[in-house]
């Protein structure tokens, strides 16, 4: 099951003094539910494509699955209300220890990462250091940056959605998947990878949004050791990244960017 991840809606344009009718593209979002085991744990409002990616990748960078084994069935389902992904996990998985008898066990969002969490110990997750992984260079950096702009579809026909790419130390992309919400867009990428058999820790994780400390924690969570934002960061992000061994790039554009930590693993010529 599968969706171009955008549709069509009629529009009057507006241009230079004259008004058109004309079709145009506009990014799906729709509730995705997240189910382990029967119990409902998330609805998240998502662009419905690549769910088995996301379906994965939330698993594992939200710590409800320790290793891509737990998750042992994925069925995806179209509804009236919008899509449902039952999983089934193993037992040693903590999804498979849901409460059943909390009726929100968190909220969905496309923008916030931790509204509704429950204590200040969830919304803060401590994390232990990443590996030392690969070192690039600023000018593969560069390379994946530019190339990115060519894989984006969605984003080209709607201009709505956000994307997160996984690139080799040569700065050649390798993965991209794309959605409404940066969280999701990475969670994505983070199922694609390790169904296609890809180590965290020899290349690099871009995203074209800000560098939260949510997005921070996902790419910990699954030990990706550079993380590039073509965006800001937070503090928080930085402080977490800093104490994670993470290497956090912002304002990542053609011939700038910032690095805010770890900057050892970024080389000044070639790889």
């Amino acid at each position: 099951m599968t969706s171009p991840g955008f549709v069509t809606r009629p529009l009057d344009r507006w241009r230079e003094g004259e008004t058109s009718r004309e079709d145009d593209c506009v990014a799906e979002e729709v509730p995705v539910a997240m189910v382990y085991n029967g119990v409902s744990f998330a609805v998240m409002m998502a662009t419905p494509s690549d769910l088995r990616d996301f379906a994965l990748g939330f698993s594992l960078s939200e710590g409800l699955i320790d290793e891509p084994a737990q998750l042992l069935q994925v069925e995806e389902s179209n509804l009236l209300e919008g899509y449902q992904l039952a999983m089934q996990v193993g037992d040693a998985a903590r999804a498979a220890h849901l409460d059943g008898d909390n009726p929100r066990l968190l909220p969905g969002r496309s923008g916030c990462g931790i509204c509704g969490t429950r204590d200040l110990e969830q919304a803060v997750r401590q994390h232990p250091q990443v590996g030392t992984g690969c070192r690039t260079s600023h000018q593969a950096l560069e390379q994946a940056l530019a190339h990115l702009k060519t894989r984006q579809p969605m984003n080209a026909a709607s201009g709505a959605v956000h994307a997160a790419a996984w690139a080799d130390r040569e700065g050649r992309i390798i993965l991209v998947r794309e959605d409404v919400g940066r969280h999701n867009a990475l969670d994505k990428l983070i199922g694609a990878m390790h169904r296609a058999g890809i180590d965290a820790v020899d290349g690099m994780a871009l995203v074209t949004s800000r560098a939260s400390y949510e997005m921070v924690t996902k790419a910990v969570s699954v030990g990706i050791t550079v993380l590039v934002a073509i965006s800001a960061p937070t503090a928080l992000a930085i402080e977490l990244a800093r104490s994670a061994g993470l290497t956090l790039i912002g304002f990542a554009r053609p011939g700038i960017h910032n690095v805010y930590t770890h900057p050892y693993r970024l080389l000044a010529g070639t790889n």
